[in-house]
């Protein structure tokens, strides 16, 4: 039986895509008398409950669920955003004296919930195309200026990797390096108040249940709900599924074929997914 303090902090229920993630999060909020807290980028939708595995109706209603089917499909939504939704939501799950369990595998939205957003700028388009334009030598010789330390350790010969550490400089008047080692001290810091669990299975068990979810969500809805909202654009179009099902209702592919596509794509998910929570070293390897 898992533990929650007195400050009902936030319990973080991850894994790769049909990893069970639902129903470890359901046996936490009985042990616990928690309420569960959506970290999935597409079980935010409405609309899209089969195609992105959202509990069922029976699982919501044995304890509370907040934050699934909460935006219109044609809604845009990044990580920012969901930080912005789901950071009220677990402060009022806390001040009734419950524990937030957030249950997801979009590692990037996690990543925004439990360490906030990057001190880094974004990408300057007119920047990067002047940068493009020169010799990587000058680029290099800029950066040593500006950031010995990191022109030192950055990779000399990847033109990618050293505008983007000069990008950064020039943004932001500071040192990229600083900045880095500063970001990675905060993160050590929060870390150590974070608590959360990976679920893993081994591959073939992994790769069997991706394979009966997919037979499973073609069988119950997601063909339908793909046709349903034909038209309407949006994140939710970025689903695993989505463009295999629309090829399907096409008739470019058979039905077999779509099935066979999916799970490809998912398998190739759930490996990047691993890839990511495995970086997460605060997060408590659960073997199921």
């Amino acid at each position: 039986m898992v533990k929650s303090d007195s400050a009902h902090e936030p319990i973080y229920v991850c894994g790769a895509t049909a990893s069970g993630k639902t129903a470890y999060a359901l046996k936490l909020a009985g042990e616990l008398g928690g309420e569960i807290v959506n970290g999935d980028a597409f079980q935010l939708f409405r609309g899209i409950e089969t195609i992105s595995a959202a509990p069922s109706v029976e699982e919501k209603s044995q304890f509370p669920h907040r934050l699934f089917g909460i935006l219109e499909p044609g809604e845009k939504c990044d990580a920012g955003r969901f930080s912005e939704l789901a950071l009220p939501v677990i402060s009022e799950i806390q001040s009734r004296g419950k524990t937030p369990i957030v249950v997801g595998g979009s590692g990037l939205y996690l990543k925004f919930l439990t360490h906030g957003a990057s001190p880094l700028p974004k990408g300057d388009l007119e920047l990067r195309a002047e940068m493009d334009s020169r010799p990587l030598e000058d680029l290099l010789a800029d950066l040593e200026k500006l950031d010995p330390l990191e022109a030192a350790q950055v990779s000399r010969t990847n033109r990618r990797f050293v505008s983007r550490s000069l990008e950064i400089c020039l943004l932001t008047g500071e040192k990229v390096s600083a900045l880095r080692d500063g970001w990675e001290v905060k993160t050590r810091e929060r870390e150590r108040s974070l608590k959360g669990f990976w679920l893993i299975r081994d591959r073939p068990e992994l790769h069997s249940r991706i394979a009966q979810r997919t037979q499973q969500m073609l069988s119950e809805g997601a063909i339908e709900e793909v046709a349903a909202l034909a038209g309407i654009h949006g994140n939710w179009e970025k689903a695993i599924g989505v463009g295999e099902i629309r090829r399907l209702i096409a008739g470019e592919i058979s039905r077999d074929e779509c099935e066979q596509l999916i799970v490809f794509a998912t398998r190739q998910y759930a490996k990047r997914q691993e890839t990511w929570f495995k970086r997460e070293k605060w997060l408590q390897r659960v073997e199921l």
